[in-house]
């Protein structure tokens, strides 16, 4: 017997003491066997299995004429239900011990657990979705963020796959037309119109390299933008975590070295999250622990896409010293983290007066090579600003314009390999290829464009996907 094709179980709400805790059935014989033990309030003792589907019903679970609780039961009929087969949900009170009771109930009852992500996978199995919207249920139930939920929402509708089913379709009479002209090969004909093949390539071609695209910013929507705030000790890194979080974070005093490893936490601003990560300060190491911290420290840096670099005011403005050692510092960071936006912070400006902090800035704006923000995260200055700064580097309104985003290393890698694919074909009616060898290469992209909505799939494949999602979904 199939796997797939039996009865499952599964607490579609997580533990914990609640109100309401509801499990999850689906398979084959779920109505039948929730009948043994469902008693529906009222005179009539109107079985599951003759109630219409998408219906409720309130009434007693017993176990041999013991009452385990009073739940109410939701009916889906095959193949009108989220999995394609008959399905209950049983919401009870959520008492750990009703649920317990209700679980070891069914599990004696023709019942298995479910496995992580089974139910979704059923769905797809029986034609419900495809895989792409079956991998946007997790980034749904993930979402923390409404870029995110955005994002979740339109893959989850088939806006993604719909695009894609199209372009492949597309390729795919071709293709069938290129394959029939290998049947009539001593025949020297063409099926195939070699002028509107290169104009479907490019436009294939076009909407790959936009949705290639789109993953730079779709990756940002689901992970988050890593940003490091780094410098030397006591400039105040672990003070500006703390306001940026609004909460202790870090430990903050006036000792140098405080913070030893790295201090990670994020927020949403304007729809995106930001991981800002505190790092150890940068100096000559005191000892092996602050030096491993140090290393840590330069490889959040390159891990980062928004490095903010901290000095401190007071010290800028009374020590040429200590101004120019930073300079050269940012400058160095400038020319190897080329592919990274660096900021300049200058910190502690509650420190200065008025006509202190106007000298610096002259000072600074003679060497300024780089954005440059002036704060006080002790009393909050200045913190709005580089906020909506960090915003606008991320393109915030250019992502709620996006009809499509990327956020599926998956999806991501598959694409490249189809891009590869036609770029492949595309040489090779340029170069004057048989069309043997261009067949090799369009199934080779009609493969990678498949797999993402699961018109070809593997058991390998389809267990990496379903195995990170929760067990009730």
């Amino acid at each position: 017997m199939n796997k797939y094709s039996d009865n499952i179980i599964a607490m579609a709400t997580p533990p914990g003491i609640g109100a309401i805790s509801v499990f999850r059935l689906s398979g084959p014989d779920v109505i039948e066997i929730t009948d043994k033990f469902f008693h529906p309030a009222g005179k009539k003792n109107t079985k599951l299995t003759a109630v219409a589907g998408h219906t409720l019903h309130f009434g007693e679970l017993r176990e041999n004429d013991e009452l385990i609780d009073e739940v109410l039961v939701s009916v889906f009929k095959a193949p009108k239900s989220y999995t394609g087969e008959n399905s209950v949900e049983i919401s009870v009170h959520a008492s750990p011990y009703i649920r317990q009771r209700v679980m070891n109930l069914f599990l004696q009852n023709g019942v298995r657990l479910a496995e992580p992500g089974e139910f979704t996978l059923r769905a797809f199995l029986h034609g419900k979705m495809d895989l792409a919207q079956a991998e946007a249920v997790a980034d749904l139930i993930a979402a923390e963020t409404e870029l995110q939920h955005k994002a979740a929402l339109h893959q989850l509708r088939g806006g993604f796959s719909a695009e894609l089913k199209a372009l492949r379709q597309q390729l795919l009479e071709f293709a069938s037309l290129m394959e029939l002209e290998l049947d009539f090969a001593e025949e020297d004909v063409e099926f195939a119109d070699r002028e509107a093949f290169k104009n479907l390539l490019s436009k294939i071609k076009s909407t790959l390299l936009k949705l290639i695209e789109g993953f730079r910013l779709g990756n940002v929507v689901k992970s988050g933008v890593p940003v490091a705030i780094i410098g030397e000790p006591n400039t105040g890194k672990s003070t500006l975590l703390n306001t940026l979080l609004n909460e202790e974070k870090a430990i903050v005093t006036e000792i140098p070295g405080t913070t030893r490893d790295v201090i990670e936490d994020s927020i949403v601003i304007d729809g995106i999250k930001f991981r800002f990560i505190d790092t150890a300060g940068i100096r000559k190491a005191k000892d092996k622990v602050e030096q491993i911290g140090i290393e840590r420290t330069f490889e959040k840096i390159k891990e980062a896409r928004i490095v903010l670099f901290l000095t401190d005011a007071e010290l800028l403005h009374k020590d040429t010293t200590y101004f120019h050692k930073n300079f050269e510092r940012l400058t160095a960071w400038k020319r190897d983290f080329s592919d990274k936006t660096i900021v300049l912070l200058i910190n502690k400006i509650d420190r200065l007066s008025k006509e202190e902090l106007e000298e610096l800035k002259l000072k600074i704006d003679a060497m300024r090579q780089t954005p440059v923000f002036y704060v006080s995260a002790k009393q909050r200055q200045g913190v709005d600003a580089l906020k909506s700064f960090l915003s606008e580097q991320i393109q915030t309104g250019k992502i709620i314009q996006q009809d499509i985003l990327i956020t599926n290393v998956r999806h991501y890698d598959a694409l490249r390999g189809a891009l590869e694919s036609i770029e492949a074909v595309e040489e090779g009616l340029f170069s004057g290829l048989t069309t043997d060898l261009l067949a090799v290469d369009i199934r080779d992209a009609l493969n990678k464009l498949g797999e993402i909505t699961g018109e070809i799939t593997t058991d390998d494949l389809l267990d990496h996907i379903f195995k990170n999602f929760c067990i009730g979904k």
